[in-house]
């Protein structure tokens, strides 16, 4: 297993995996020091999610096609791939993600499943919402959840001041 690091615009991503694809993306205290030459030597995919994550936050990419490689229950697995199909951009809420899963009573385990999504960003859970359209729990925190939405929104809020 090998770890490297990406500083975004909202914390240092921390990536594990190895050849067989991304297995982590998390995201560090922005006051976390990225160790030298942490890039140097890691897997391609590894190397492929720095880049992508790059583009993302450049504005450039909208979708993800890193080899990914998440550990998980067959059912936290089942959830994760179907937030694989929300688009960028786009919300859904949790329960019509366990709508999607044909499973409507398992509304706590879905947000449970993704509240454990080992791979931040690339498997967008920050795209689920509550039914009344609020911004419940996320991993990274709520205001880096807000952030990512925002980033992704089409009409972009601008400041006046």
């Amino acid at each position: 297993m090998q770890t490297t690091y990406y500083k975004t615009p909202i914390g240092i991503a921390q990536i594990t995996g190895d050849m067989h694809g991304v297995q982590t993306v998390s995201v560090l205290d922005s006051d976390f020091e990225i160790p030298a030459n942490s890039t140097q030597d890691v897997a391609k995919p590894l190397q492929e999610c720095i880049h992508q994550l790059d583009e993302y936050f450049k504005g450039i990419r909208k979708e993800f096609s890193v080899q990914l490689n998440p550990q998980g229950t067959e059912f936290q697995q089942k959830v994760w791939d179907e937030l694989l199909n929300i688009p960028f951009g786009k919300t859904r809420t949790y329960l019509e993600q366990t709508k999607k899963i044909g499973d409507v009573k398992a509304i706590r385990a879905v947000a449970s499943a993704n509240g454990k999504n080992p791979v931040w960003i690339l498997i967008p859970c920050h795209r689920v919402i509550g039914s009344d359209g609020s911004l419940t729990g996320y991993a990274g925190g709520v205001w880096r959840k807000k952030w990512l939405l925002e980033h992704e929104s089409e009409s972009k809020q601008q400041t006046l001041f």
